[in-house]
């Protein structure tokens, strides 16, 4: 008789931590902030005036956006970070204990970047090794101002920041969701609970409906299939399992696959580049 699934845990949901006590300003136009998140704990939908760069330095966490053209969710490893820019709602979720840094962008620092369109949505980008290094030297203090000598130590860190940020490589990975109804607490549950159901007849059948609908739903709603959703999904979190260097054979048993030929077949379909060189990169 199979193992019924396990519990999801049950999470910590806490507001956002006196975002305007680290406000960026045209003085200070780079703001850095740290919070130590535990499994499952998860910060309330909010939005900031300024542009925002969230990534964790240890552990993967999963943001969640809410875009004109529908919400977005990202599972970040420490090897990614997704940019959220002003007046965007989001929400973030820690997946497993995370050491989340944040940078807060004033508006002349988020013009400095470049052609405004490629900062006016949400974006997923490479953290390079150096980019971390300089968010690990970022002031995370909130206000008072700091002294002199250390404000112009932090305007040299993130005028580098933004050139870092400038030359940042974009990511193909995010997925789409829905703003309600069935579809949207189904994809919530694989979120939490990816390998609950190993195909589409386990989800439809928890959905009340058919294999059938529910694919039309992906189609319809999300402009997807069920299949590359699944597919993004299992692809952030083998990224994630990836950047606690846990080995291909446990990765691709852990997601579901019978063999590592088998998961390595997937990843190639989907990125164009085996996973050896893809976790490489990441």
């Amino acid at each position: 008789m199979p193992k019924p699934p396990a519990p999801i845990p049950r999470r910590t949901s806490l507001p956002p931590q006196d975002p305007m006590r680290y406000e960026p300003t045209a003085v200070r136009p780079v703001r850095g902030k740290a919070r130590r998140m535990e499994h499952h704990m998860d910060i309330q939908p909010h939005w900031h005036s300024w542009g925002q760069l969230v990534f964790s330095i240890t552990g993967a966490v999963r943001v969640s956006a809410q875009g004109e053209s529908g919400d977005s969710t990202y599972i970040v490893p420490p090897s990614r970070a997704v940019w959220i820019p002003a007046g965007v709602v989001h929400a973030v979720t820690a997946i497993e204990q995370a050491d989340l840094r944040t940078l807060y962008l004033h508006e002349s620092a988020v013009q400095a970047l470049g052609t405004e369109a490629d900062w006016a949505v949400c974006r997923v980008l490479d953290v390079t090794p150096l980019l971390r290094e300089l968010v690990l030297q970022m002031a995370v203090e909130p206000d008072p101002a700091p002294a002199a000598a250390d404000q112009a130590r932090e305007r040299a860190i993130g005028a580098l920041i933004l050139d870092e940020l400038r030359r940042a490589r974009s990511v193909q990975l995010g997925l789409p969701m829905p703003r309600e109804g069935r579809l949207r607490r189904l994809c919530e549950a694989m979120l939490d609970q990816p390998l609950r159901h190993a195909d589409i007849e386990g989800w439809a059948a928890e959905a009340a409906t058919s294999p059938r609908t529910l694919s039309r739903w992906f189609s319809e709603e999300l402009g997807t299939s069920y299949g590359q959703w699944r597919q993004q999904l299992l692809l952030a979190k083998a990224l994630s399992m990836a950047a606690r260097k846990q080995p291909m054979r446990l990765i691709a048993a852990e997601l579901g696959y019978a063999s590592p030929s088998a998961f390595s077949a997937m990843v190639t379909r989907a990125v164009g580049m085996p996973p050896s060189r893809f976790f490489a990169e990441a």
